[in-house]
């Protein structure tokens, strides 16, 4: 059995992630105390999940190496390089899988391990007045937010990281939207994925809509509450407030949805229900999504993902012209280099681009004074 361990624990409504250590508490007190300081900071549960997890895995390391969390941040630059190095390398060799037989991770997936464990020391180095460690160092870069107003923001990097594999996640195709909503064999399948490629909305943000509460019927927009008592544990990330506005022919069959199903909705606040089964009525749920996407697969070949809807929205928005600081407002990114990796843009377009450029200012420089 591994020394530590994450206890996943619902009283109610309230969700809480303790780190247990099976043979002393001293070593989780801390880990512990950041959990709660994210928790009451509404982050999502994904996200105080996964760093609890990857704190458990970095403890681990730690029993293994015979270290303690002070002793890493008191090391010279060289050692502690070396230590995090290795526990990147410990990952990626399969030391904190409990199966041998599970997959081993992606480059990816042990950098942002690495990430959160990082993340929980910036945190020691307030709340526990421990050392800063030697080896991030600080950048920063200026931006503009939504109406012009400059921006520092200032993060901190490591040189370690593992090289990351291309991840190539296509935007869904506008003919790939129309196909998928032909070939729905009910009206709200058809309605979520409007709403997906409408909004942009994160999944858990779609079904987290409440019908009575988040839609302006009179100006057309939904919005998105924090909320963390919604019957399918749907959330906003980040306690993140947003609105968007549809389209009006998407509008009125939204309200042919709300008529259609007004006999199971009156007894749901959440936008989307269940319609069949025995959880007919119960508000739908993320796992129920993809199966149905799954089904659509089958059905007509297509490969369609929400996250796919999402990216969907920002190519349409860019390509109709909106500033990459409105698209990132409206996917609710903290920073738009976020964005920028959510848009399709190709070599080609930026080669294109710049010839455009190039042709409206072709004496920037007074070359030719110069030659």
């Amino acid at each position: 059995m591994a020394r530590y361990a994450v206890e996943h624990i619902w009283e109610g409504k309230k969700e809480y992630f303790l780190i247990r250590d099976h043979q002393s508490w001293q070593m989780v007190l801390l880990p512990s105390k950041y959990l709660t300081h994210l928790i009451r900071a509404n982050r999502s549960p994904n996200t105080v999940g996964r760093r609890a997890k990857s704190i458990r895995f970095y403890l681990e390391y730690l029993n293994e190496t015979e270290l303690e969390l002070s002793k890493v941040a008191e090391q010279e630059f060289q050692e502690q390089y070396e230590h995090y190095v290795g526990f990147l390398h410990w990952l990626k060799a399969g030391n904190h899988l409990n199966d041998k037989k599970e997959k081993l991770p992606s480059n990816k997936t042990c950098n942002a391990y690495l990430k959160d464990v990082f993340r929980f020391f910036c945190f020691l180095e307030l709340e526990a007045d421990m050392e800063r460690l030697k080896v991030l160092y600080y950048d920063s870069f200026t931006t503009h937010d939504s109406i012009g107003v400059k921006r520092k923001l200032r993060f901190r990097l490591f040189n370690g990281y593992l090289k990351e594999e291309e991840r190539n996640v296509r935007p869904a195709e506008h003919n790939e939207i129309l196909e998928l909503l032909k070939q729905c064999t009910n009206c709200r399948d058809q309605l979520l994925i409007m709403l997906l490629a409408e909004t942009g909305y994160r999944i858990g943000e779609i079904l987290g809509v409440d019908y009575t509460r988040d839609i302006d019927y009179e100006r057309h927009t939904i919005r998105v509450f924090f909320r963390d008592d919604n019957e399918n544990r749907a959330r906003a990330k980040n306690a993140a407030y947003r609105k968007a506005k549809i389209s009006d022919a998407t509008f009125q069959f939204l309200l042919f949805y709300l008529s259609k199903y007004r006999e199971l909705l009156q007894h749901q606040q959440m936008l989307f229900v269940n319609i069949e089964g025995e959880t007919r009525g119960k508000a739908l749920q993320v796992d129920a999504v993809y199966r149905m996407l799954e089904r659509m697969e089958k059905k007509t070949g297509i490969h369609t993902t929400p996250h796919m809807l999402r990216r969907y929205f920002g190519n349409m928005r860019r390509d109709a012209g909106w500033p990459l600081e409105m698209i990132s407002e409206a996917y609710g990114h903290k920073h738009t280099d976020t964005t920028i990796k959510y848009l399709n843009i190709v070599d080609d377009q930026l080669m294109e681009a710049s010839d455009q450029y190039y042709a409206k200012h072709s004496v920037l420089y007074d070359v030719e004074k110069l030659l």
